[in-house]
């Protein structure tokens, strides 16, 4: 069974961290890109970060770009979010998901992002983060 677990996600002040976690099942993550997506209450779905399955390159939303770090363990099956310095409007649930691609070149990640990851492969189901005082 194909599946993507999301975990990490908590209630943390403004300007702490938090490390999100996409652990696949039934699949293995080496050849495709992934991407993290967050959706806050009334708001649409909106993309966070990618990383690349070839060379690792990654590619950030502007709103999160110098906070927030996508990394991947493919030999754990993983892919990480490290996010710094959150701020309240990081407020949301945090999904994951793969897809296979193709992936041209950077304006198809770029475009993956803008669309709020539309035609991804896999989704998980979401982790909450919660960013209060």
């Amino acid at each position: 069974q194909v599946q993507l677990v999301e975990s990490g996600g908590g209630l943390v002040q403004p300007g702490g961290s938090l490390r999100l976690s996409c652990a696949a099942s039934g699949f293995t993550l080496d050849y495709y890109a992934i991407g993290w997506f967050r959706q806050a209450p009334w708001k649409e779905r909106e993309g966070v970060s990618c990383i690349s399955s070839s060379d690792g390159s990654t590619y950030y939303a502007d709103s999160v770009k110098g906070r927030f770090t996508i990394s991947r363990d493919n030999a754990k099956n993983t892919v990480y979010l490290q996010m710094n310095s959150l701020k309240p409007e990081d407020t949301a649930v945090y999904y994951c998901a793969a897809d296979l691609g193709p992936f041209f070149n950077s304006g198809s990640y770029y475009y993956t992002l803008s669309s709020g990851g539309d035609g991804m492969d896999y989704w998980g189901k979401g982790t909450l983060v919660t960013v209060s005082s």
